[in-house]
C-alpha cells in the first residue's frame, strides 16, 4: 500500500473498508430484519427517478415510477419521517421504524409501474467508530446542506425493494451553479427557470443507487474504455488533467487484463469530507486525499479496478467478500509488483497479519464481510490477496488470467462467490482445486514453517545433494502447501518446489554444484506466519498490541506534558486495554507488556538504546541517528520502535507542541516502518525507514557465510499479457 498513511487513512479509504460496501450490507441485514427477502432474486426493480433537492433546507422531494418484479405484495423501506404517498391503485401500509428507516408494505392487485411520492429532510449526523489505537471511521447515513449531499441506499432517499437489484434513470433539479453525480451514464445536463436538471442512466443490475451532488468544476476526457471525468470544489485544471490522464491508463491496463470496462464513464468526485468510497463509475475522495500526489497512482487506480470486481461482479455474501483482497492484488499488489517491490508487499501483508490477528480474533475468509479493524483488514484483504497469489502461483500466469478474465466474463453483473471462482479457475487449468479453496477459505490460522536438519554433502555420481526436513509448527491441524525452496549454489541459484500435507517432509535434491545456503519461501509466496528475523520491528507491533502502557513525563513543561497527555487519550479510545502512567510513578518500565514512552524528557527515553540497536539515541541533546542515515535536527521530532529481548517498545519525542495533535493523527498510519522523523508543526515526514531484518531460521547456510546475490522479483503479472500486435 503505497506511502502506508494514505493507504491506512484511505482504509478509512477503501476502506479501502469501502464504506459503500459497508453500508450496503447494514442496509441488506435491515432488509431481513423487517422481513425481507434473504435471497438474491434474479428480477429486477426499475427506477424511473425524478428528484428535487434543496441544499439550504436539507430537503429531498422524489417522485419514483417503479416497474416492480411479478406479484401483488412487496415489502420497501424508505426514510423515517418522510411524507410518502402512492399515486394510483394499491395501498402502502407503513410498518415499524428501524433508526432511521422506516418499513413499508406495497400491495397492488394489477400489473404495471408503480408511482410513489416523498418527500422530507436529510441531514444526518456524522458518526466517529473508533477503529483501534488511534484510528476511526467517519460515517453519515446520508446528508443534504450547503456543504454537499451524499446519499446512498442506507440513507432511504429511495424506496429500496429488499435485496433486489435495480436499474436507474435519474433526474435531480438542483440551485443553479450546482451539479449532480450518480453511477452510469451522464450528465445530461439542462438550465431551467429554478435551476438545473442533471441526469444519469444505468442499465446495468444495480445493488444500490447514489446521489453526490454539490458546486463543481466537471473535467472529461474520451477514451476508447469509456470517458473519465473529474469534479472537483475547486476550478483546478492541472490536478484534474492529471487524473484524467492516470484514468485513461488504468481504464485500459484493466481492460486489457480482465475485460472490458463495464460502464459508460469513471468519476473522481471530491466530497466535502474525508472519505475513499468507491461506487459504480466513480470514486469519493475527500479534500486533502485526492491532493496528495501519490493518490493518482495509488488509490485511484483501486478504486478504477472495483469496478470489475465488487461493481462489475458482486460479492455473494452468504459466501465472503474476495473483492477487497483480488482488488488489493491486482492494484495495490500489482503495481507494487511492477516496481520489483512485490515481495515486500507481501511480507508487509504477513507481518499486519501477525501484528493485529491474535488467535481469538482469526476468522475464516467465508466469514468476511468488510473492514471493521486493523484485525480484519490483516485478513480480510491481507490474507485474500496471498491466497489469490498462491494460486496464481500454482496454476502459472497464463492460467491465472484466464481464469479472472473467465469469472468477469460469465458472472459480470451477477452475485458470485467462492464457489464460481473455483469453477473457473478448474475450468482453465483442468485441476480439481476443491482442497485448496476449501483450506483457505474456511480455516483460521497460517503455517508456522521450519526448516530442521538440513545438510549438504558431495554426490558420489556427481554433484551435491542437500538433505532436511519442513516442519509445520503450528498447533493447528498441518495444511497442504507447495513451498518454494531457493538454493544459492557456486553457479547461481536453484529452485525447486516441495509438496507439504503433513506435519514435517523430508526431502532430498540434487544440485549441479556446491550449495551455499538454502532459502525457505524468500519471496514471500505463502500464507504463514513469519519467522524470527524476516521482518523488522515495525510500529504496527504497538499498535496492533491489545494492551499496553503509556508512559507521559513528568518533567515535561506543561505544553508539552499536555500535548502527550491528549495523545495517549486520543489512542486510548481505540486501544481500551492500554491504560497510562507517568514517568515518575514508575521505578521501572515493565517487562511484560508494550510500552509507548512519550517525550525527550522522560526518564525512560534513554533505556530505548543500546550499544547492540540500530541507531544512536541521546534525550538530553534531543538527538537520534539511524544507522547510515542523516542525524534528526534540533527541533525535529522523532518516533522509533525497538524490541531487544523484551517487549516492543517505541518512542513520540518532540520539542515542538503544536506538532503534537499532527503526529497523534499520522503516525497510526505509518504502520510498517520503524523509525520516522518530521518537522515543523504540520508536522511534514521527512524521513522513514525500518531497521535491518536479521538471520531468518528459514535461512540455513550450508557454507561459509558471504554475500549472495538476491533472489530476483518474480516477474509482474501484467508482463504475461500479449505484446501488441502491429497495425
Amino acid at each position: 500500500m503505497p506511502p502506508s498513511p494514505l493507504r491506512n487513512l484511505l482504509r478509512t479509504r477503501r476502506g479501502p473498508v469501502s464504506r459503500r460496501r459497508a453500508g450496503l450490507a447494514a442496509c441488506l441485514a435491515l432488509g431481513t430484519g423487517l422481513g425481507m427477502p434473504a435471497a438474491w432474486p434474479d428480477s429486477l426493480v426499475e427506477h424511473d427517478l425524478d428528484v428535487l433537492v434543496q441544499p439550504e433546507r436539507h430537503a429531498l422531494a422524489g417522485r419514483d415510477r417503479l416497474s416492480l418484479p411479478p406479484g401483488t405484495a412487496w415489502d420497501l423501506v424508505l426514510r423515517a419521517g418522510f411524507e410518502v404517498q402512492l399515486i394510483g391503485e394499491g395501498t402502502l401500509e407503513p410498518g415499524p421504524v428501524h433508526g432511521h428507516l422506516r418499513r413499508y408494505r406495497l400491495r397492488r392487485e394489477t400489473p404495471g409501474p408503480v408511482i410513489l411520492r416523498y418527500a422530507g429532510v436529510i441531514a444526518e449526523a456524522w458518526d466517529r467508530q473508533e477503529a483501534g489505537m488511534g484510528r476511526a471511521q467517519s460515517a453519515s447515513f446520508g446528508f443534504i446542506g450547503e456543504e454537499g449531499v451524499y446519499l446512498d441506499g442506507h440513507s432511504g432517499w429511495y424506496p429500496r425493494i429488499g435485496d433486489r437489484l435495480q436499474r436507474l434513470r435519474l433526474r435531480v433539479q438542483l440551485p443553479t451553479g450546482w451539479s449532480a453525480v450518480s453511477q452510469g451514464a451522464g450528465p445530461d445536463r439542462q438550465e431551467t427557470a429554478t435551476g438545473v436538471q442533471v441526469s444519469w442512466r444505468e442499465d446495468h443490475p444495480q445493488e444500490d443507487l447514489y446521489l453526490v451532488a454539490g458546486r463543481f468544476s466537471r473535467h472529461a476526457r474520451a477514451t476508447p474504455w469509456g470517458e473519465v471525468q473529474a469534479y472537483l470544489r475547486a476550478p483546478e485544471a492541472d490536478l484534474a488533467a492529471g487524473y484524467l490522464e492516470a484514468g485513461a491508463r488504468y481504464l485500459g491496463l484493466y481492460s486489457e487484463l480482465l475485460g472490458a470496462y463495464p460502464y459508460a464513464k469513471f468519476a473522481l468526485v471530491e466530497n466535502f469530507w474525508e472519505t475513499g468510497y468507491g461506487m459504480p463509475s466513480f470514486t469519493l475522495l475527500g479534500p486533502k486525499v485526492l491532493r496528495l500526489p501519490f493518490v493518482v497512482h495509488t488509490s485511484y487506480p483501486h478504486e478504477i479496478l472495483h469496478n470489475w470486481w465488487g461493481n462489475g461482479v458482486y460479492i455473494d455474501p452468504e459466501e465472503g467478500n474476495w473483492s477487497e483482497g483480488l482488488t488489493a492484488y491486482l492494484a495495490d499488489h500489482l503495481l507494487a509488483e511492477t516496481r520489483g517491490q512485490g515481495a515486500d508487499y507481501r511480507r508487509d501483508s504477513l507481518r499486519a497479519y501477525a501484528d493485529f490477528v491474535p488467535t481469538h480474533d482469526d476468522f475464516p475468509l467465508r466469514a468476511f464481510r468488510s473492514r471493521r479493524d486493523e484485525a480484519s483488514q490483516a485478513i480480510g484483504y491481507g490474507k485474500m490477496l496471498l491466497v489469490w497469489h498462491m494460486l496464481r502461483r500454482e496454476l502459472g500466469d497464463t492460467a491465472f488470467i484466464a481464469g479472472l478474465r473467465r469469472f468477469y466474463r460469465e458472472q459480470g453483473f451477477r452475485r458470485a462467490g467462492f464457489v464460481q471462482w473455483q469453477a473457473a479457475f478448474e475450468a482453465v487449468s483442468g485441476r480439481d482445486l476443491g482442497d485448496f479453496f476449501t483450506q483457505w477459505t474456511t480455516r483460521t490460522g497460517a503455517p508456522d514453517l521450519a526448516l530442521e536438519g538440513v545438510v549438504a554433502a558431495p554426490d558420489p555420481a556427481g554433484g551435491y545433494q542437500v538433505r532436511g526436513r519442513l516442519v509445520q509448527r503450528q498447533e493447528e491441524a498441518p495444511f497442504a502447501l507447495s513451498a518454494p525452496l531457493v538454493f544459492h549454489t557456486q553457479d547461481g541459484l536453484v529452485e525447486r518446489r516441495l509438496p507439504l500435507a503433513g506435519r514435517q517432509t523430508a526431502f532430498a535434491f540434487d544440485l549441479p554444484a556446491r550449495p551455499l545456503r538454502l532459502d525457505l519461501d524468500p519471496r514471500f509466496d505463502l500464507f504463514r506466519r513469519l519467522a524470527p528475523g524476516e521482518t523488522p520491528v515495525a510500529f504496527s507491533a504497538l499498535f496492533g498490541a491489545p494492551e499496553g502502557l503509556f508512559v507521559t513525563p513528568a518533567a515535561a513543561a506543561p505544553e508539552l506534558a499536555a500535548g502527550y497527555r491528549a495523545l495517549a487519550q486520543a489512542w486510548q479510545r481505540g486501544a481500551p486495554g492500554w491504560r497510562r502512567v507517568a514517568d515518575d510513578q514508575l521505578e521501572a518500565l515493565p517487562g511484560d507488556r508494550p510500552v509507548w514512552v512519550l517525550g525527550w524528557e522522560n526518564r525512560f527515553a534513554a533505556a530505548l538504546a543500546s550499544p547492540e540497536a540500530p541507531f544512536q539515541l541521546t534525550p538530553a541533546a534531543r538527538h537520534f541517528q539511524a544507522r547510515g542515515e542523516p542525524s534528526s535536527g534540533r527541533g525535529d521530532s522523532v518516533v522509533l520502535v525497538t524490541r531487544a529481548a523484551g517487549p516492543v517498545r517505541g518512542l513520540v519525542a518532540t520539542e515542538t507542541p503544536a506538532a503534537l495533535p499532527g503526529l497523534t493523527r499520522k503516525l497510526p498510519h505509518y504502520g510498517k516502518y520503524s523509525h520516522l522523523t518530521f518537522t515543523g508543526a504540520e508536522p511534514v515526514n521527512r524521513r522513514k525507514g525500518r531497521w535491518p531484518a536479521g538471520e531468518s531460521r528459514l535461512a540455513v547456510w550450508l557454507a561459509e557465510a558471504r554475500p549472495l546475490a538476491p533472489v530476483p522479483p518474480w516477474p509482474a503479472l501484467t508482463d504475461a499479457l500479449a505484446p501488441p500486435q502491429p497495425p
